[in-house]
């Protein structure tokens, strides 16, 4: 849960990675100061996960006697444990395999407390005893039917962790352990062992396994480290009896939520290859550059095509090895992708189009090599009827904030609801993806080359040693034929479409590939040739500035300019986060200019450029920025966020320029010239 500055600040958060099912490792065969890698914690079992998210309040209402009744969105807000349960069987019939519950602790009222500390309750994000089940979602017989009965369907159970803040009011462990310090957040390294015996306790208990981390950021890595044994530890010390039978550990995944970019994701999640801390956590960078090539991002801002997406997928390469990013389409505080259509004025449920972008950005997802999350919801094209811009001030009351909106009442076919033949379409088209996804496993498991990446198309290559798959999205309203060589997909006879069948012939050297308006394809790669294939473009050479915005030697003067509060380079920086820090302090250069010469990692960030007080505040016209291009500079505010990639690191100049009645005329930022 991200915080954000209105009425109320609700965080939610991330999960991180840890060990996998019936493989034993000796978790304490390592020295207490040495590096526990992420192959220690078994990794590579989490690359095929396919994660259904549910966030219980506002899911199935499966005991009219129990519920909430209150929370934020526009839900009924009386799901519960027995709603989950009820909807095993249709989670199944999806081809997912696990499935990640928002919490489900006890958040006991204090007495008088608002009606937005009740809401608050609902999402269980703030708890009071993280040793026992909200009596409003059930009892502990109920979570343990769940466990018990998801397992027998070959489905993982994650819970949801809240490591860094709790309620005012929480209450010891069973051996007595507190959290220590504040609220929000506590101290670490102090609150360790409360929180080791939270990670411990329910996978004893009812043997889940594992942890979405929430606001992972507020724990410290080292932390993180050994949360991740503890959980490697109970995982291994019991067993449950899966789908075949068979007696198998809890998986011990874990998947941290950092709502940034991949440097800020590193330095608070990841950590190092020299020293490993979480070992996944979600892709919110590629996140928002898929919605923004298919639709629009939550502040409106779309059309970016495909080389903004192979842009993104590039920027893997900074994260350490062996970590597994999780690619989710949306979440419960995110804006659904059905609104975020009829947001950017692209398409309405009625049309075509709505349907057909929504099948590509869930073929790119069953493409994507790693652990995957789906939203409740995602598969049938849900969005919140009438919903399309941000709303008022007094959203929160009606549940339409961008960070509510998503929590709908859940439409479960043959438990609450039928489906319409476009939701059922779709609905049947996610089960093809996730049982392409289960039987191929170049997909979730397979090495990424980017082969392709222009106006019409995106195409990766996935190979593993026994399998090599071309998936093919086209990124166009219109039908496109894609000329690809046997070269460029080290190819030597046909392909076949593995949803179709088809076949496709090599001719002249080339592959004819046609593509329908939005269209994804997964094309098996029959002869696989004995070389590497040629991978495309991952970007051009980082563009730099001409004259004085280029400069990182222009000299401050000794004279005011029209701006009277000092303003910064604020954003997702892994060195400040969000927070003004004085190297990233504007100094005025004299004729209207303000420039700042900063240190800057490789990444895609998001800023604004704004005094301690946010007031100014100001972002980029169109809210993106390239390098070395000048762009106009417009007053800012909440969700109006500045991106900009950068593909090298080094010394940046940002320049920003205003008029002599101090308004905001040009932005620029620059690797120095000089």
């Amino acid at each position: 849960m991200k915080q954000v500055a209105k009425t109320l600040s609700i965080a939610l958060g991330s999960l991180a990675l840890a060990s996998c099912a019936s493989e034993s490792n000796d978790v304490e065969s390592t020295a207490p100061n040495s590096a526990y890698s992420c192959q220690l914690s078994n990794i590579e079992a989490a690359n095929d996960l396919r994660i259904y998210q549910v966030m219980v309040e506002s899911f199935v209402n499966g005991n009219p006697d129990i519920g909430h009744g209150t929370g934020y969105g526009t839900s009924h807000h009386m799901g519960d444990i027995q709603g989950i349960i009820d909807s095993l069987d249709y989670i199944e019939s999806l081809g997912m395999n696990g499935i990640w519950l928002t919490p489900i602790f006890y958040s006991a009222p204090v007495d008088g407390q608002s009606h937005w500390d009740d809401r608050l309750d609902a999402t269980g994000y703030f708890t009071t005893d993280y040793f026992s089940i909200d009596p409003r979602f059930g009892t502990l017989e109920d979570a343990k039917r769940l466990v018990n009965e998801a397992h027998s369907r070959g489905l993982y159970v994650f819970f949801d962790g809240v490591f860094g803040h709790h309620k005012n009011n929480v209450v010891a462990s069973p051996t007595g352990k507190m959290p220590v310090g504040s609220s929000n957040p506590v101290t670490y390294p102090e609150s360790l062992p409360f929180y080791q015996e939270v990670a411990e306790y329910w996978i004893k208990e009812l043997k889940i396994d594992g942890w979405r981390l929430d606001q992972a950021y507020q724990v410290p890595t080292e932390a993180w480290t050994e949360i991740r044994k503890t959980v490697d530890k109970a995982s291994q010390s019991v067993t449950y009896t899966d789908k075949d039978g068979n007696q198998v550990n809890p998986l011990g995944y874990m998947v941290a939520e950092i709502w940034a970019g991949e440097n800020r994701i590193i330095e608070t999640g990841y950590g190092s290859n020299q020293a490993p801390a979480l070992c996944s956590a979600f892709d919110f960078p590629v996140r928002y550059r898929l919605v923004e090539t298919f639709a629009v991002n939550e502040s409106g801002v779309g059309g970016k095509g495909s080389e903004w997406l192979a842009e993104g997928m590039d920027l893997h390469r900074l994260y350490p090895d062996n970590v597994k990013p999780n690619l989710m389409l949306g979440n419960h505080d995110l804006v659904r992708f059905g609104d975020l259509l009829q947001r950017g004025s692209i398409a309405e449920p009625s049309d075509n189009e709505y349907w057909q972008r929504y099948q590509a950005v869930l073929s790119f997802q069953a493409a994507y090599s790693g652990p995957i999350t789906l939203y409740y919801g995602d598969e049938i094209g849900d969005e919140l009827e009438g919903f399309a811009d941000k709303v008022s001030s007094d959203c929160a009351v009606n549940g339409l904030c961008d960070d509510h909106v998503a929590r709908t009442s859940a439409k479960i076919e043959g438990v609450n609801t039928t489906l319409n033949e476009k939701q059922s379409s779709l609905k049947n088209y996610v089960s093809q993806l996730m049982e392409l996804r289960a039987t191929n496993p170049a997909l979730s498991q397979g090495t990424r080359t980017n082969v392709l990446a222009n106006q019409a198309a995106y195409a990766d290559l996935k190979q593993t040693n026994e399998q090599s798959i071309l998936y093919i999205v086209n990124v166009t309203g219109q039908p496109e034929s894609i000329a690809i060589s046997a070269e460029t997909i080290a190819s030597s006879q046909t392909l076949t479409d593995l949803l179709s069948g088809e076949v496709l012939a090599l001719k002249s050297g080339y592959y004819s590939i046609e593509l329908g308006p939005f269209e994804g394809r997964f094309l098996n790669v029959d002869s696989p040739a004995n070389s590497a294939p040629i991978a495309a473009s991952a970007g051009a050479a980082m563009a730099i500035a001409h004259g004085v915005t280029g400069s990182c030697n222009v000299p401050t003067v000794n004279e005011s300019g029209p701006i009277s509060e000092t303003l910064y380079v604020v954003g997702d920086f892994s060195d400040s986060g969000w927070k003004h820090v004085s190297e990233r302090a504007f100094e005025y250069k004299g004729d209207g200019l303000y420039q700042v010469v900063t240190s800057e990692k490789p990444g895609s960030y998001r800023m604004q450029y704004a005094s301690t007080t946010w007031s100014p505040q100001y972002t980029a016209e169109g809210l993106s920025l390239k390098p070395g291009m000048e762009n106009a500079l417009t007053k800012g505010g909440y969700g109006q966020d500045t991106t900009i990639t950068l593909l090298e690191s080094g010394k940046y100049v940002w320049s920003l320029k205003f008029d002599s009645d101090a308004s905001p005329v040009s932005v620029t930022a620059s690797a120095c010239n000089d």
